[in-house]
């Protein structure tokens, strides 16, 4: 008996060494993931809503102008006034546009160095300094053309009146009407033409006036001149 159990423990520990899985090598640790190495591919992130968004944050602003379907390109002028202008070359519609979060950014006017911000009323403004009233969504849409609604205010659906109940909050846009003068937010839509703007790269003369503007004095106090003496003109009239 005890012959036969010795036998048969001999023939199990035979063919333990002969399996194929006895022979493979134990598997090797998996090396933990440096701050340097991409473990898993990025998630896509996205601001949500209609229409695509731009996925790049921080960095060098990329430096623009808006050119609104209305035929005008956003200024935003020393004296703190936003309008639009018909001139190709206006020194006051380089504009920075810096993103601060995913599919948000903020615009600075390079000539000024005043933000574009938006109130609660709706209203168009320029902040010397950054609130999160500079914020604004940026979205592509239809033919390159993007709009750019602001973070921190909306129209909010009135879910007293029965009529309102089923309505959708509405977001408010930066606005440039036929004439050239910003829209209230309040009254804008994505769809109009006064909130659609196509980011244009600067050409040679846009060039020629940035560097101009931060290698000559002469030319930034010639810029606070004219600035100056346009204001008295309007406000004289």
């Amino acid at each position: 008996m005890i012959i036969t159990v010795c036998l048969l423990l001999s023939s199990l520990e035979l063919s333990a060494q002969q399996s194929p899985l006895a022979r493979a090598p134990a598997a090797a640790p998996r090396e933990p993931c440096g701050p340097s190495l991409a473990c898993e591919p990025r998630l896509r992130r996205d601001a949500g809503g209609r229409g695509g968004v731009y996925e790049h944050l921080g960095g060098a602003p990329r430096r623009r102008r808006l050119y609104c379907a209305t035929k005008y390109h956003l200024q935003i002028h020393l004296n703190g006034k936003i309008d639009g202008s018909l001139e190709k070359n206006s020194i006051f519609s380089i504009l920075e546009i810096t993103a601060v979060d995913v599919g948000v950014v903020a615009i600075k006017g390079l000539f000024s160095g005043k933000y574009l911000a938006m109130n609660k009323r709706g209203r168009l403004y320029a902040s010397e300094v950054y609130n999160p009233e500079c914020e604004f969504v940026e979205r592509i849409h239809e033919l390159g053309y993007n709009t750019y609604a602001s973070r921190s205010y909306r129209t909010v659906p009135n879910a007293g009146g029965a009529r309102r109940r089923n309505s959708a909050e509405r977001l408010w846009y930066v606005s440039i009407n036929g004439k050239g003068r910003p829209r209230r937010g309040f009254k804008t839509r994505r769809t109009q033409k006064s909130s659609l703007f196509l980011p244009r790269v600067l050409d040679g003369k846009d060039h020629e006036m940035v560097q101009l503007f931060h290698t000559s004095s002469k030319f930034r106090e010639s810029l606070r001149k004219s600035s100056s003496k346009a204001e008295k003109t309007r406000a004289g009239q």
